[in-house]
């Protein structure tokens, strides 16, 4: 703090006139001298002063070290999972056919596969029009009502250009269920406004105008569904304008004014021997963990593999990351004989005990591990003598390909179950390593209703085609597609199509799988637990199709954990508490009751260190905050400090002032008196002689 210099103050006196500024009566240097003397009197205010830059310097280093621990943190939640450690690699014989990507889940394997069709999207067309922008009909506001589902049975003449061609005989159309779109036709009723008005619509559906460069009525409108599969194509009706209704109508069970240029189609491909078709030429569900993109048709083979380059990567992030925070929390507590400096936390407690932690960490073995490994040695990873980590790429290459799974224990959290149909879900900062004993009381059920009457087979638009429900608690009204059913199958797929499509439920991700026996319908829920509801609540297509229904729900698992009885939601088991066990999820997936074997949990080294730095960066009671509240504590109290001493100078200021400017008053009026004394004193001195001339003139 600055300590101001404080005005001179004036001072009277009845025989010397008043002193506009020190030292004029006196030439004394009061200004000078009072500088001086407190110059000596603030050396305390300095040192308080320097070692508050101190501390400051203090907090900028633990700004650093955060900084530092933040960043290794962040390398190190990333490594704690297992999938960092495990990634799978998958190549095809034939990318022209089938390019695969390995993921989540895959598993080394070779796989054989033949492409017999690709996934298609319905392409129609519109009968030709000799020009794009002229209008067509009357202008009468029109709606084109689009609803999507599968064709089947029937003939089909192929489509060569020629009008009768591209359409079906005698087939049935069955709709998905998932709902119609509409688009409006206004006075922009032209091929052009008709595509521009279907595209903004966003149905689902893209229109475009093509010239075929016929002489002829060239132009021709092109309707293309966005999506693939059988289940996509189109049945549109028109209301309004006759022509417009003459020239776009498309029921594939009946009028058909366009023609099908290609038609919907799902892919088709064999997987070693097993046929297998989707709605897609993405396809994600058919070998756990791998994505196959299907090219074209043919025949290729995928391999799929461990990649060691992801798992060399990884184990050097790992030692990168350990390294830059070595460097930088070295270069905070060390010194450098060279330039004789010394770091800004050189001997800190705090820093001294996060280094002194994270290197007992490394150097300390993994429990509860079933790999093999146990420490990072085992891998090729260990300390040098400038206290950095290296890795032996030679170790670990031997490490990958003698024990590749087992690298992730290590590093990550981990947990595997011995029974098959148990799946480890996740543990918790709480869990402690070990094996856990699991034995389970009630095994996790869907909710349901069925049916006490096989089905009627025919579906009556306007008569028995609605059905209301409610699916895990929420609501849905559907409408099942009219004809009539092949079998009960069929029209449990129709009923399952048309309330997963609905709207209400999709949103929520709400599903139910729809199954018949003996022609009595049941539909289960796509979940498990408590939750887990389906009740049939009306529609006049109840009866028809369930007569009076019975609905069951769900119930949730049951079990315990060490010992410890779990908390059940759904197939899911946890733990909770402050036992060893506590935080530790898994999920049952079937089987039997009983004792179903043991959870093996670990914490490789990447988690435990995220765990450790977590709790030393944490904001509340972590050792940064606890090291900086102290320094910051200090700061105050020098400021407390600083204050006092500026204003006891500040009083010694005025002080010297005071005394100092009388002291200079006081000189003054004695030089003036010394100066009028000795003037009174020369004028005495000349009087003898003045006398003397008198006396001799008279």
């Amino acid at each position: 703090m600055t300590i101001s210099t404080l005005a001179t103050p004036s001072a009277t006196s009845n025989v010397i006139p008043p002193i506009s500024s020190p030292g004029i009566g006196s030439n004394l240097n009061v200004n000078s001298i009072i500088t001086q003397l407190m110059a000596v009197a603030s050396q305390p205010l300095n040192q308080l002063n320097a070692q508050e830059a101190s501390y400051q310097a203090e907090l900028s280093a633990f700004g650093t070290v955060s900084n530092a621990l933040s960043t290794f943190q962040t390398s190190m939640n990333s490594l704690s999972t297992v999938s960092q450690f495990q990634q799978m690699q998958a190549s095809s014989s034939n990318t022209s056919v089938i390019s695969a990507t390995a993921g989540s889940g895959a598993i080394p394997g070779n796989y054989n596969l033949s492409v017999t069709q690709l996934a298609a999207s319905q392409k129609l067309v519109s009968a030709g029009q000799a020009s794009e922008t002229a209008s067509i009909g009357s202008g009468a506001t029109t709606t084109l009502t689009f609803d999507f589902g599968t064709i089947s049975g029937g003939s089909f003449t192929a489509y060569n250009g020629t009008a009768g061609t591209g359409t079906y005989s005698g087939a049935t159309y069955t709709s998905s269920g998932n709902g119609t779109k509409t688009v409006t036709i206004g006075t922009n009723n032209s091929l052009d406004g008709i595509a521009q008005a279907i595209n903004n619509a966003n149905i689902g559906v893209t229109a475009s105008v093509i010239n075929d460069g016929s002489g002829t009525n060239p132009y021709h409108l092109v309707l293309t569904s966005n999506s693939l599969g059988a289940a996509n194509s189109m049945n549109i009706s028109v209301s309004g304008d006759a022509t417009l209704a003459s020239l776009l109508t498309q029921n594939p069970a009946g009028t058909q004014d366009m023609s099908e240029s290609v038609t919907a189609a799902n892919s088709s491909f064999t997987l070693d021997g097993l046929a297998i078709s989707r709605a897609t030429n993405t396809v994600t569900d058919a070998i756990n963990g791998l994505t196959l993109n299907l090219a074209g048709t043919g025949s290729t083979s995928v391999s799929v593999s461990n990649d060691p380059a992801s798992v060399t990567s990884s184990v050097n992030s790992f030692v990168s990351a350990y390294n830059a925070l070595n460097t930088a929390l070295s270069g905070l507590d060390s010194y450098n004989s060279t330039t004789s400096t010394a770091g800004q936390l050189l001997g800190d407690p705090t820093v001294n005990q996060i280094v002194g932690e994270i290197n007992t960490a490394l150097n300390s073995s993994v429990t509860g591990l079933t790999s093999g490994f146990a420490n990072l040695a085992d891998i090729g990873v260990s300390f040098q003598k400038d206290g950095s980590l290296a890795v032996d790429q030679t170790t670990l290459n031997n490490a990958i390909s003698t024990n590749f799974n087992g690298i992730a224990q290590l590093f990550a959290q981990t947990g595997s179950a011995t029974d098959p149909l148990i799946q480890y879900v996740s543990g918790s900062g709480s869990t402690q390593p070990g094996s856990y004993s699991l034995a389970v009381s009630q095994l996790a059920t869907q909710g349901s209703a069925t049916g006490n009457a096989a089905a009627n087979l025919t579906i009556t638009q306007g008569s028995n085609d609605t059905l209301d429900l409610s699916v895990n608690g929420t609501n849905a009204s559907v409408v099942i597609p009219a004809g009539t059913y092949a079998n009960a199958a069929a029209l449990a797929t129709a009923v399952q199509s048309a309330i997963n499509g609905n709207s209400a439920l999709s949103g929520g991700n709400i599903k139910v799988n729809v199954t018949q026996n003996s022609g009595v319908l049941t539909l289960t829920s796509n979940t498990y637990g408590s939750a887990s509801t389906v009740d049939i609540t009306g529609g006049d297509g109840e009866t028809g199709l369930f007569g009076t229904p019975t609905s069951t729900a769900g119930v949730d698992v049951q079990g315990t954990i060490n010992g410890v009885a779990a908390t059940g939601s759904g197939q899911y088991l946890s733990v909770t508490g402050t036992n060893s066990a506590s935080g530790l999820s898994v999920q049952v997936l079937g089987g039997v009751t009983g004792n179903r074997g043991n959870i093996n949990y670990s914490t490789g080294f990447a988690y435990q260190l995220n765990q450790m730095v977590q709790q030393m960066t944490d904001p509340l009671n972590g050792l940064i905050v606890n090291a900086t509240n102290g320094i910051n504590n200090n700061i105050a109290d020098i400021e407390s400090q600083k204050t006092f001493q500026n204003q006891q100078l500040s009083q010694l200021q005025q002080q010297y002032q005071q005394q100092y400017t009388a002291l200079d008053v006081l000189v003054g009026q004695l030089t003036s008196t010394s100066t009028f004394l000795t003037s009174q004193l020369n004028s005495i001195v000349s009087m003898p002689n003045y006398l003397s001339s008198s006396t001799s003139g008279g």
